[in-house]
């Protein structure tokens, strides 16, 4: 008998590691198995054969993913034919619902059971969208609390496997050892600029953020600014925006949660990294921004008060949020100095994040998760 297959679909750098450790748990269970699909370096580190690059598909927005529809479409053509072709067990899809929803509909007409990791925000906006997840997901693997009650009361057959991103993270420890372990001062203050692993929120948003970094530094003689580089942006992509700022920042290749616990304070661009910077435990300022076509869309049709996934699961805002056009320099550096200094706001603020932590429970999701795919195996696939 021929190894059974799996399709595995990611499209970024926190899709690529939370699928990366889903497909080792797979191989610990089932060695025989064998997956292909589209990701990145962590899942090619495993031994998946990648067809495409997430690289590709890695697009945030209306107006920024225009340009890109053509190759989008043709590399949804290509998973799907290679799908056909190949008739895997099963597939994993991962987060980029846009793009994944599309894929789902192909391999549900093929006959290929879906298991999609990391649920769309749908609770968020777009709740209609839980009409097609019905019809089209056969296991959806939830890692946020709150998630799997919201899909059961629809139909949808959910299951909360808990956060990868707590086992994704180092424990928390003191400013000073994550300081060493980076090669940094142990002693100067620090500031960790965290711009986002597409493209576009790093030409975006690294700007202003560079500018709120400058005017902090004036106060903080030595300060260090630390900047993680995600897989997917060149550090050339980096190091462009703080020509003639007179800034020297240091680049880490990822370990972004590394960074932030080095750090006294951090800038954090809106999105999965909100919620590994909130679990180090570290006073942070969340920011973003989109063109404005794509922005006032996502405002008609947003579902909840907040954006940044800390403040969803603590209930209130919790740290701040500057989207738009709040997010300026002057207000950046105005809430990062309100939490640098020891006082009433900081700890506040770092023990909600506490409470957040405790809130996603312990390790083992991917595990979890694992044990829900191969469910989803034929009996004559199973050992």
């Amino acid at each position: 008998m021929t190894a059974p297959q799996i399709l595995v679909v990611t499209g970024e750098a926190s899709g690529d590691a939370h699928a990366a450790e889903l497909v080792a748990a797979l191989q610990a269970r089932r060695p025989d198995l064998r997956f292909f699909g589209m990701g990145g370096a962590r899942l090619a580190s495993h031994g998946v054969e990648l067809l495409y690059s997430a690289q590709e598909v890695s697009v945030m927005g209306i107006t920024e993913v225009l340009p890109k529809i053509p190759r989008i479409l043709q590399i949804l053509k290509g998973l799907a034919e290679a799908a056909e072709a190949r008739r895997p067990a099963c597939a994993i899809l991962v987060d980029i619902p846009d793009f994944n929803l599309r894929l789902a509909a192909k391999l549900k007409a093929l006959g290929i059971p879906v298991a999609y990791y990391i649920s769309p925000m749908i609770w968020a906006w777009r709740r209609g969208r839980v009409k097609t997840i019905r019809k089209l997901v056969d296991r959806m693997l939830c890692i946020l609390p709150f998630e799997e009650e919201f899909y059961r009361e629809s139909g949808v057959n959910a299951r909360y496997v808990g956060s990868p991103v707590v086992e994704q993270v180092p424990a928390p420890e003191s400013p000073s050892t994550f300081r060493q372990r980076l090669g940094l001062s142990p002693e100067a203050p620090t500031l960790a600029l965290l711009p986002g692993s597409r493209m576009s929120e790093v030409r975006r948003l690294l700007p202003d953020m560079v500018s709120a970094a400058q005017q902090l530094a004036h106060e903080r003689p030595g300060l260090q600014i630390v900047v993680p580089v995600a897989p997917t942006i060149p550090r050339e992509e980096i190091t462009s925006r703080f020509e003639g700022s007179g800034l020297s920042p240091t680049l880490v290749e990822g370990r972004a949660p590394e960074v932030v616990g080095a750090s006294d304070a951090a800038i954090v661009a809106s999105g999965t990294a909100v919620l590994e910077a909130g679990l180090m435990q570290r006073p942070l300022v969340v920011v973003y921004r989109v063109s404005l076509i794509t922005y006032w869309v996502g405002r008609m049709m947003l579902k909840v008060a907040h954006v940044a996934l800390v403040n969803l699961l603590a209930g209130r805002r919790l740290v701040p949020e500057l989207l738009q056009g709040d997010m300026k320099p002057e207000r950046i550096a105005a809430e990062v100095r309100r939490v640098w200094v020891p006082g009433a706001p900081r700890e506040e603020m770092i023990q909600g994040l506490e409470e957040v932590r405790g809130r996603l429970g312990g390790p083992g999701a991917a595990v979890r998760a694992a044990e829900a795919v191969l469910e989803l195996l034929p009996p004559a696939a199973k050992v």
